[in-house]
């Protein structure tokens, strides 16, 4: 039985870590975590957020190509202050008002991953 998920993993190109570290880091808000020693070796970069709720792993692929459908959804609270905060960092904002019940946009971290965020939107009144 399937009990959570415990990171999701993008990709990214060679030499790309420190793109990732200053949008992961210093525009989401995120913590870098140390990879395990056997992995290092490989290159990319972990990171954390939420208590540790969110891990987002990012490993190097020679080939890499962002995906374009593909993607993690992202829970945040104060979701217009959150889209703020990037855009004034200068990331992309794409409101999405497609899913019923949320309010949701989208953005792309510097190397074209695609990253949705989403929160529950207040219950209208009758």
């Amino acid at each position: 039985m399937l009990t959570g998920i415990d990171h999701v993993q993008l990709v990214a190109p060679p030499g790309s870590e420190p793109e990732l570290r200053a949008f992961y880091c210093g525009v989401l808000g995120m913590t870098e975590i140390p990879k395990p020693g056997a992995l290092v070796g490989r290159g990319g970069c972990w990171f954390l957020a939420g208590a540790g709720a969110v891990q987002l792993h990012l490993g190097i692929e020679v080939d890499f190509r962002p995906a374009r459908k593909a993607h993690p959804g992202l829970r945040v609270r104060d979701i217009t202050a959150y889209a703020e905060r990037l855009a004034s960092r200068g990331a992309p904002v794409t409101w999405d008002d497609a899913l019923p019940g949320h309010r949701r946009f989208y953005t792309n971290d510097p190397v074209g991953n695609r990253l949705e965020f989403l929160e529950g939107a207040p219950p209208t009144p009758p």
